[in-house]
């Protein structure tokens, strides 16, 4: 079996649509949450993207499984990196913009890379830093502007825990390393996304039980698909495919491309005009995103949602 990813040739157009997935991801699962409650969305969607990597795993010749003693360093990752990570996610973007969401997810390299000092014994330096707290600022700015703008009450619970959900995937990707280092990023992330696949849909069986599964119109039923197959599982291997043809700094900067056209999706699809204060606070968001992730040896984050 071939992957439909082979066909193009260039590793960077693959990284371009990877890049407009995510971006359209927001948008997609913020309208599908009109009708879905978050938890449903979730137990529905992650199965289909389990199914979907072990696929792309297989075709892809990857080592299928881990050896016996990382079996629970993978599961307490899965937890870790597709279950909390993906609950505080979906019940973010539940309560806030998906112009929001698509700024503050974009923070989780930022995170990785303060994480990586005191967990992994990584240095960074001041450019990095520097990054680091431009980031902040950009962050405080979406956030502070939305609530002088009167979301604020309606959005700032949301944009909590989108940031949860950063840090968390952050920390997800920090204590991950030792485990990448032997088998590979995509196995490992296949690997701990099959936790998700099975712990979620519990989360998610009371949600599914009160509005039916016969309930849910094909619409939702195609954002479900595009949340879980596209964004997820055909996203992530075309990323990695990516690192592995130019590299972790190239490959890096085409996630900068991801919180810009969320917004402007957000804007056309959804109507989530945005003030031109939080505007700037992206701008400084990816600025900063962009020197934290310019420190010698860093592995690029996949961020998708």
């Amino acid at each position: 079996m071939r992957l439909p990813t082979t066909h193009l040739r260039s590793p960077e157009a693959g990284l371009v649509l990877t890049a407009v997935i995510w971006a359209v991801n927001f948008s997609v699962s913020k309208s599908a949450l009109e009708t879905v409650p978050p938890l449903a969305f979730n137990a529905l969607r992650y199965p289909l993207a389990g199914a979907a990597a072990a696929v792309f795993l297989s075709a892809l010749g990857a080592r299928r499984r881990p050896e016996g003693k990382d079996v629970a360093a993978v599961i307490g990752l899965g937890v870790l990196g597709n279950v909390a990570y993906q609950l505080l996610f979906i019940e973010g973007l539940d309560r806030t913009l998906a112009a929001h969401s698509g700024v503050l997810m974009a923070t989780a390299p930022v995170w990785t890379a303060a994480l990586a000092v005191p967990l992994a014994g990584e240095r960074v330096d001041a450019r990095a830093w520097g990054g680091i707290f431009l980031t902040l600022a950009g962050v405080s700015l979406v956030v502070l502007a939305g609530a002088a703008g009167g979301v604020g009450g309606e959005t700032l619970a949301g944009d909590l825990l989108t940031l949860g959900a950063a840090f968390t995937w952050g920390l997800y990707t920090v204590l991950s390393i030792p485990l990448v280092r032997r088998y590979g990023a995509l196995p490992v992330t296949v690997w701990t996304m099959w936790v998700g696949a099975i712990v979620l849909p519990w989360f998610g069986l009371g949600e599914l039980r009160r509005i039916g599964v016969a309930s849910i119109g094909p619409a939702a039923w195609a954002a479900i698909a595009y949340a879980g197959i596209l964004s997820i599982a055909v996203a992530y291997v075309l990323w990695y495919r990516g690192v592995r043809a130019l590299g972790g700094a190239r490959t890096a900067a085409y996630g900068n491309l991801v919180p810009v056209m969320a917004i402007a999706v957000a804007w056309v699809w959804l109507g989530e005009r945005p003030a031109p204060v939080q505007l700037l606070g992206a701008g400084l968001t990816v600025l900063g995103v962009a020197l934290a992730r310019r420190r010698p040896g860093a592995a690029p984050v996949a961020t998708g949602a």
